[in-house]
């Protein structure tokens, strides 16, 4: 890459954010930052935020803003964001966007459109692993022996927020509180760009390139 990007992918759950992110961030050498990931390395370290954060977690909470965006900080000022990052999940309230405006600048935020039936169909069919986290899909990403993990050999399962009914209230949920607010936010600040997928079953790198295409950039 000639240089360096500090991007958000924006959509709602299912839209591909992780699977993009996980194959861009490597490619243009740049971090792929997730809170997730931010909140296991801090719980895990056991740092005064970590232990502030557990406490929700546990009790199947909301972690407040204030927090988040605390983990988030601290993440950013590493050397290794310096060329970039990608965040991925965040942020997910105005108040998130205010606060990483304060932190960093963006380049470009892009928006994910994926259809919710689309979105419906592909979440319903994914299974988890529950030893290491790796995701597969019963149509479009089957794992070589049904419901064993190829990665570490571990049992596969459907997770409760992957229910039909289930996915249809996250969505509704994402496009009041967190989709329709954070692209009228992104889109006046003039740089929100959006990538469309009306597939459930297209393969990740079509999407990825048309997300380097929205960036102006050559894959690398």
């Amino acid at each position: 890459m000639v240089r360096s990007l500090r991007l958000v992918f924006l959509g709602p759950p299912g839209s591909g954010k992780g699977t993009y992110a996980s194959i861009m961030a490597p490619e243009m050498k740049i971090p792929h930052i997730s809170t997730g990931d931010i909140f296991r390395d801090e719980v895990a370290k056991k740092t005064e935020l970590g232990k502030e954060a557990a406490g929700f977690l546990e009790r199947g909470e909301l972690v407040p803003d204030k927090i988040v965006v605390e983990m988030v900080k601290g993440r950013l000022i590493r050397e290794d964001c310096k060329a970039g990052f990608i965040l991925d999940g965040y942020p997910r309230t105005l108040g998130q966007a205010e606060a990483l405006d304060q932190i960093t600048g963006l380049d470009t935020v892009i928006d994910l459109k994926v259809p919710d039936s689309v979105i419906i169909e592909r979440l319903s069919t994914r299974r988890v692993c529950q030893r290491c986290g790796a995701i597969f899909n019963v149509k479009y990403m089957k794992p070589k022996k049904p419901g064993v993990c190829d990665k570490c050999g571990g049992p596969l399962y459907q997770r409760e927020d992957d229910m039909p009914e289930v996915i249809k209230k996250r969505l509704e949920d994402y496009h009041m509180n967190i989709g329709n607010p954070l692209e009228q936010y992104y889109r006046r600040k003039s740089i929100l760009k959006t990538v469309i997928n009306k597939k459930a079953g297209i393969h990740p790198v079509v999407v990825v390139n048309r997300i380097y295409r929205a960036l102006g950039l050559r894959k690398p």
